[in-house]
């Protein structure tokens, strides 16, 4: 038998749809994660040695607390279903652990987001530098003129590219431009769906004291 009834009864199915929302958002947030790791665009455009590694920080940790609430998600509907006190607050344990890094990532994203801008810039910029004839830093100069549609740093720059163009605009404000929105859907996502969690961490202590209460009465 049930060990709640009435309104807790209702704050426990509420739970298991929100957990199921939960893994649901755990997913897309994972799904988020590897294209940002994986979209072949800033792959090609952060390949090399000396490549700035700044922006996947952001991501690694979007990726890892997506996979948590893929997990997450699971065992509190269990926990909800078996109204398990012991489930329900170890759910709530590591909703606060995957709060806290969905916030991480979302603040990294946009407190960090002028300095992984300039790194990248910077490494573009050496790139292109005259006293640069290595060529695998003329490949990675060619890359950013062909992934960007642009040419030169301070002020567009024909000349560079093979397919010269007066109407391409500078690589650092193209660089500006793409690496603010991939870290704007970075900051958005996280500290979005950390938000909704924290929904789930009061219906999961609510229902856990309701059973704890129940059981202290019987």
């Amino acid at each position: 038998m049930s060990e709640v009834q009435g309104g807790m009864k209702c704050v426990k199915y509420v739970l298991f749809v929100f957990n199921f929302i939960l893994w649901l958002c755990g997913s897309f947030v994972l799904a988020v994660g590897l294209w940002l790791r994986f979209d072949p665009e800033t792959v090609q455009l952060l390949t090399g040695e000396e490549a700035p590694e700044t922006f996947f920080i952001a991501v690694y940790i979007l990726i890892g607390a997506g996979g948590g609430m893929t997990l997450v998600g699971f065992f509190g509907c269990c926990g909800a279903v078996k109204e398990s006190q012991c489930l329900l607050a170890s759910f709530f344990a590591c909703l606060i652990v995957i709060v806290g890094a969905e916030v991480a990532a979302g603040v990294f994203g946009f407190m960090s987001k002028d300095k992984i801008i300039e790194d990248v810039q910077k490494f573009y910029s050496e790139s292109i530098s005259e006293g640069s004839e290595n060529s695998n830093r003329t490949a990675i100069a060619a890359i950013y003129h062909t992934v960007l549609n642009c040419c030169g740093d301070s002020v567009p720059n024909p000349s560079l590219c093979l397919h010269g163009d007066e109407d391409l605009k500078n690589c650092l404000n193209a660089i500006m431009d793409f690496f603010n929105e991939k870290l704007y859907i970075i900051g958005y996502v996280g500290i979005g769906v950390a938000g909704v969690m924290v929904i789930g961490m009061i219906f999961s202590m609510v229902l856990c004291c309701a059973i704890r209460n129940n059981r202290e009465v019987i």
